[in-house]
């Protein structure tokens, strides 16, 4: 492939008719600049060899500039690279897009979404369009979490009662994920904006009836392969889903927003726990990536949330594939 600028508007129809979508590849999202609006019909289906892929679009954040959003670039950075790939600088956009993989007949779900009204007023569309794609819920016997951040596990509860939405459903977390959260003492050594999350963990987890924590990188479902990709959190996980001669890397929150951290992989972000690690980590994630020629997706890309990543000289440039 061959190398891109970073400030150039890359399409590549190729890209997108091997993922299977009908769409160009795009370095920005297929969204009016004034707003971002929600994607119809909501879902997004393609295939990974045999495996089927369904995206879901839960909502977004339309999260204020914060000068403390990424801890070494200013509010002015974070736009100019906003404005670059063409999407909208009157805030900073993070949507939310959770997988479903079905994989011989079976669904598996990786992450949870942020659950209605638990995150974001502007999502919490999980349910409805996993409806919409055809998904019974009572289906998803396993979920797949990469880390514990509310947008990532609060789909796993009920809004005010902790009641678990997949009872049946078995978890799977890295050991050192689960243990740094539940540990005697955690409650009282986290920042004060963390203490509701680090509460409602302690509360729920510890007595949840199927619990399955991974050490190492080991099979997790027929073809998925978790992997330690710590820094964003202590035990964060991405997954490599493996078919035929299909790859594609569920990368979760490693490279979360790529408009800016394509270009600036060097750049840490506020709810980065490790920031010099989460670098390393996206620096090593994104060149296995490229070298395996895997397609990719993450859980705040623009959706349907599924691109490729090339190298542009030190950085990274990233094409999307517009829903």
């Amino acid at each position: 492939m061959p190398n891109l600028n970073r400030r150039d508007f890359v399409t590549s129809t190729a890209f997108a008719a091997a993922l299977g979508f009908t769409g160009k590849l795009a370095v920005s999202p297929a969204f009016a600049l004034q707003d971002v609006p929600d994607p119809k019909p909501g879902f997004h289906k393609y295939k990974v060899g045999s495996v089927e892929v369904t995206a879901l679009y839960d909502g977004i954040w339309r999260k204020p500039h914060d000068p403390g959003f990424i801890r070494n670039a200013s509010v002015d950075e974070t736009k100019a690279e906003l404005e670059k790939a063409h999407q909208i600088t009157e805030f900073m956009p993070i949507p939310l897009t959770v997988v479903v993989l079905k994989i011989n007949g079976e669904h598996i779900l990786v992450d949870s979404g942020s659950g209605a009204g638990q995150w974001q007023p502007t999502a919490g569309h999980i349910a409805g369009y996993m409806q919409a794609a055809g998904i019974d819920p009572k289906s998803i016997k396993k979920i797949l979490i990469s880390h514990f951040h509310p947008d990532h596990i609060f789909g796993l509860l009920e809004k005010g009662t902790n009641k678990p939405t997949f009872p049946d459903a078995e978890l799977i977390v890295t050991s050192a994920e689960y243990k740094w959260w539940t540990e005697e003492g955690r409650i009282e050594k986290l920042p004060e904006a963390r203490k509701g999350l680090g509460q409602r963990i302690h509360a729920s987890f510890p007595n949840w009836k199927n619990f399955r924590l991974i050490d190492g990188e080991k099979e997790v479902a027929p073809g998925v392969r978790l992997i330690n990709t710590p820094g964003h959190t202590p035990g964060h996980a991405s997954f490599v889903v493996s078919s035929g001669n299909k790859t594609l890397m569920v990368s979760n929150d490693v490279a979360y927003v790529p408009a800016l951290l394509a270009p600036h992989p060097e750049w840490q972000g506020t709810y980065d726990q490790d920031g010099p690690l989460a670098v390393t980590t996206r620096r090593k994630l994104l060149d296995q990536v490229i070298a395996d020629k895997m397609m990719i997706c993450g859980a705040h890309f623009p959706f349907p949330g599924t691109g490729q990543f090339v190298k542009d000289g030190d950085h990274y440039a990233f094409t999307t594939v517009s829903a």
